[in-house]
């Protein structure tokens, strides 16, 4: 049974529980005074599955005739503004930083009307007027009549409001009605609006994940024990911070992503190769970001068996062993400008020894950043879901993230990536 956390509304326990695209994200859901206005209802509760924590708000007429606010603090676990007080409500959710997006669901054609002409005399239309002036993103899925959508004047203010950079849901026709859109499009066009918004928005990220596998004979393979996950974890957090990725994916016990822009799998360290090398020739797309957080294997046998080996044969198989080519080192050579950053594992290692090796290793192949680890202390063994790191960079800066989940150690690197080619970018 799950333990409900102290201090936490109990309809909080959703959160994240489909998805963490939106984890971390403060949304003002708005709500106006359509017959639609109960669908909201269920986007909250999307939107909370994928990780956002939720506000509502609505005018007092919507809230005494259509939808009671303590329907929507039982949906979201958040205190729902139906009115305007000494308090500043409209200032505290959507001054500058305040809330990361808004989203008026369902909007009638009164709101948007009000929207374009800059008038708010109702906590939506007040919260909408200061959101557009501090610059929050705002999200619009309208509801009514159809021949009233197809009024020219709402369909001037939907133009005006659009070239404003009011991101709009369109309505399904349906039965004469302009419906409001499902709440699965508006989670879709949330997640996207975000992703645009993100440190990483407009780059291209390339991350491998996995093991490899070298062959022996067509069924026995040379391997090493990687999951995939922290690989995964770093593709997946690119995304939500608006990257274009590309996942070049080995074995591994995590999933393939499907909330990734491409993911292509390979088997051997030489397939891997060949991938990664691919990407970053490819001229009508340039590779901003490499992340080599594969597990690649060291060493292939000298010749593989094309039949299965007879194991009948005798007690001992000798394997001659050689040693793969470093993936890593091959980034630069392709692509001089992408931002490298490279993974070197150790097993016992103090944590000066990770630091050392993991700085010879980013002299030794050109990185821009290395992450090291220790696959052998508790908590970070090969396979677990939380890892410790030590992130070097070319001066031997070290940055400690301590014991926590891959997801959140992904964050923090792919923050340092941000921080690095973006700060150069404007130092150029």
């Amino acid at each position: 049974m799950k333990q409900q956390r102290r201090g936490v509304h109990p309809s909080k326990d959703i959160t994240g529980s489909d998805g963490s695209e939106l984890e971390g994200k403060k949304i003002v859901l708005c709500i106006t005074g359509s017959v639609a206005a109960y669908r909201a209802i269920d986007l909250a509760r999307l939107l909370m599955r994928h990780g956002a924590d939720v506000h509502a708000v609505m005018s007092e007429a919507t809230a005494s005739t259509l939808l009671h606010p303590e329907m929507m603090k039982w949906a979201t676990g958040n205190e729902v503004v139906s009115r305007l007080t000494g308090n500043l409500e409209h200032i505290a959710l959507a001054d500058y930083g305040m809330s990361d997006l808004v989203v008026v669901y369902p909007c009638t054609a009164n709101t948007m009307g009000k929207m374009a002409a800059g008038i708010d005399d109702t906590p939506v239309t007040s919260v909408l007027s200061v959101a557009l002036g501090s610059k929050i993103p705002v999200i619009v899925a309208p509801a009514m009549h159809e021949a009233m959508y197809e009024n020219r004047f709402i369909q001037q203010n939907v133009k005006k409001l659009q070239e404003c950079g009011i991101m709009f849901v369109g309505p399904n026709m349906e039965e004469g009605k302009a419906k409001a859109a499902e709440p699965e499009q508006v989670l879709a066009s949330a997640i996207g609006a975000l992703a645009a918004k993100g440190p990483l928005a407009g780059k291209r990220v390339l991350v491998t994940a996995g093991s490899t596998v070298e062959y022996i004979d067509p069924i026995r393979v040379i391997t090493n024990t990687s999951s995939g996950k922290m690989g995964v974890a770093i593709a997946r957090e690119a995304e939500k911070m608006g990257a274009k990725v590309t996942l070049v994916y080995g074995h591994g016990t995590e999933e393939e992503p499907d909330d990734v822009a491409r993911v292509v799998r390979v088997d051997t360290s030489a397939q891997m190769r060949g991938a990664v090398v691919a990407e970053l020739l490819k001229k009508e797309e340039k590779c901003d970001v490499a992340i080599m957080a594969a597990a690649v294997s060291d060493y292939a046998p000298s010749s593989a068996s094309a039949k299965k080996i007879d194991t009948r044969n005798g007690s001992r198989l000798d394997l001659s062993l050689v040693a793969t080519k470093k993936i890593v080192d091959e980034v630069k050579k392709a692509s001089k400008d992408t931002f490298l950053v490279a993974f070197k594992a150790d097993y016992g290692a103090s944590d000066s020894t990770l630091v050392d090796k993991a700085y010879k290793k980013l002299q030794e192949c050109g990185a821009d950043l290395v992450v090291a680890n220790d696959i052998g202390r508790d908590g970070s063994k090969a396979g677990s879901d939380r890892n410790e790191v030590f992130i070097v960079d070319a001066r031997k800066k070290v940055v400690h993230v301590p014991l926590d989940d891959k997801s959140k150690i992904a964050r923090k690197l792919l923050e340092l990536v941000s921080e690095s080619i973006n700060g150069s970018k404007a130092g150029k």
